[in-house]
């Protein structure tokens, strides 16, 4: 296991047909060898499990990785109001080239690309 820092990137959307790198996401997150989430190494740190979001004409947003329910979000501040819940991070690679679905607060479903999947801390 080791910690990776991933860049997600808009994939084709509405209003985005070549998607859109100005829209991304950087985590910080343990990933096994098969590019999956490591929720026992997460248990054991879970603050190192970051998330920063870039938007344009936005603030960054700076948050973590928290278990909500069964799945996991991205979450900003205390409470669920904010959270960006992800479809099924538990079965999903987080390897350049697949995709993983983030949900916003307001319900809108959106698919981002894994970009970027590199570096490495040992633990």
């Amino acid at each position: 296991m080791s910690w990776k820092t991933v860049r997600l990137e808009l994939a084709r959307a509405p209003g985005f047909p070549n998607g859109s790198a100005s829209r991304a996401y950087l985590l910080h997150l343990p990933l096994d060898g098969e590019g999956l989430l490591d929720e026992a190494a997460l248990s054991r740190q879970p603050a190192l499990a970051t998330v920063r979001r870039h938007w344009p004409n936005e603030r960054d947003r700076s948050g973590y990785l928290v278990r909500k329910g069964r799945g996991w979000a991205f979450s900003y501040a205390l409470g669920d109001a904010d959270d960006e819940d992800l479809f099924h991070l538990e079965t999903h690679r987080l390897k350049p080239g697949e995709y993983v679905t983030i949900t916003e607060p307001d319900g809108e479903r959106l698919p981002y690309r894994v970009v970027v999947c590199e570096g490495q801390m040992a633990q």
